[in-house]
């Protein structure tokens, strides 16, 4: 007996000061990119927008962050109550956490999990905010961003990546985030869009991205900061799973860009900043669900495949009606569903576990699997965000006024404005209107 005891007491894990070290370093790279993304969306509006598109982001750092330590964490990761929803009172307000506790069976303190999965949760919601450019005002987006992570994204967290969780348990494969982020982000996007309707003069008046520059610095830095994303999803690097991880975020972004490109090439003459920009998120996010599950070739197909699907999907707005802003469904409602499907295809048994899809003798089972987690994701986020939007929509109104749209959102809503157009140096005052910024603000209304 007392052998057994010292051989469980050898084989229980230890905290590794090299994994807690990777993944502290991985939590700041997460970070990283939220940030990014507000110089990628704030680049891709017109100028009078750019303001309240770097806040529409931020603004998740300050909210989610509260959130997530007063009950977010117990929500998701909290001891499983019924396949749904978590629930641990020592993780409200992160009070009841040794400071060397161990989060289950890994080599990190829970501590740092956590602080991993908040800045998952951070910038999720600003995904969205993508899709919602011009229009919204910045209070009741602070309102829905509380709301959604809480009746949304909390849950679908557990779900995907909770001990207990459905989809968890289903099998569904989501390594770091096709469902519980992309999806869920893309989904929700296309659900507010659809109650607070369109930009004024969609279709008509040109909407072009006033600084590419800052589109593609906002994209580097997503770049660079979903290493840290998709690399320390593994919680470790003690088995070479994250190494491979790692290579398969390059090479998947690589082919995405390049395909966007040569489909641009193809269908409209140019190779484009912008699309480059966007062919190299999509591939990012095509290759977050699947990477720790096929090899570098697969990465190379899962990226070309998605990079030149969602160079299609984008101009489904105009099709449709929709008001995509800056192509959040398109990017990455469908790129998150193309990365989860062709797990089923190009898993190769041999990476993150020996589960095998159908181009490597596995059959159709877990490309079944792939399917419920994306439609159910899906589906739930569509209808809920469709539901909080409307809700807000009907009681603190969720929209800006037409004459607030068409002058400029950053001015009423944030009282600055993104450039300062009254010449270097000048003594004009703060409500100055010179020519130049008189032509500027006729240009951009």
């Amino acid at each position: 007996m007392a052998s057994a005891i010292t051989t469980l007491a050898a084989d229980a894990p230890t905290l590794s000061a090299a994994n807690t070290g990777f993944m502290l370093i991985c939590s700041a790279l997460v970070m990283l990119m939220t940030p990014g993304l507000a110089f990628f969306y704030g680049g891709m509006v017109r100028v009078k927008s750019s303001l309240n598109m770097l806040m529409m982001s931020f603004i998740s750092l300050g909210i989610v962050t509260i959130l997530w330590v007063l009950y977010g964490f117990s929500l998701a990761f909290g001891t499983d109550a019924g396949s749904l929803i978590g629930w641990s009172s020592d993780y409200v307000g992160l009070s009841g956490i040794g400071i060397t506790e161990l989060w289950d069976g890994y080599t990190i303190p829970v501590y740092v999990f956590a602080v991993f999965q908040l800045m998952f949760a951070v910038i999720t919601p600003a995904l969205i905010s993508g899709a919602l450019a011009d229009r919204v005002k910045f209070s009741a987006w602070a309102l829905f961003t509380a709301l959604w992570v809480t009746v949304v994204y909390f849950p679908v967290a557990h779900w995907v990546w909770g001990a207990g969780g459905w989809l968890f348990e289903l099998g569904v494969i989501d390594f770091a985030g096709g469902t519980a982020v992309h999806i869920n982000a893309g989904a929700a996007a296309l659900g507010v869009i659809l109650v607070i309707g369109k930009r004024v003069g969609f279709k008509k008046d040109p909407m072009r991205p006033h600084s590419l520059p800052l589109v593609m610095l906002g994209a580097g830095l997503l770049w660079f900061g979903w290493f840290g994303f998709n690399a320390g999803s593994w919680l470790g690097n003690d088995d070479g799973v994250g190494a491979v991880m790692f290579v398969n975020t390059q090479v998947a972004t690589a082919a995405a860009m390049l395909a966007w490109l040569a489909y641009e090439k193809l269908r409209h003459g140019s190779f484009t900043t912008l699309g480059a920009a966007s062919g190299a998120v999509a591939g990012l996010v095509a290759i977050t669900p699947s990477g720790g599950a096929v090899s570098p070739l697969g990465a190379i197909a899962v990226g070309a495949i998605a990079g030149g699907l969602c160079a299609m999907a984008v101009g489904l707005k105009y099709k449709f009606g929709y008001d995509d802003s800056l192509d959040v469904v398109g990017v990455h409602l469908v790129g998150g569903i193309v990365g989860s499907l062709l797990v089923g295809f190009f898993a190769t048994g041999g990476v993150q576990s020996d589960v095998a899809g159908l181009f490597y003798g596995g059959g159709l089972e877990q490309l079944g699997k792939q399917a419920i987690g994306v439609f159910s994701v899906l589906a739930y986020s569509l209808v809920a965000s469709a539901i909080l939007a409307f809700l807000l929509d009907k009681t603190i109104g969720m929209r800006v006024t037409e004459d607030v749209e068409v002058s400029g959102i950053d001015q009423v809503e944030h009282a600055e404005t993104a450039y300062d157009f009254s010449g270097a140096g000048g003594g004009a005052s703060r409500g100055t209107a010179t020519p130049a910024a008189a032509a500027t603000k006729k240009v951009d209304a």
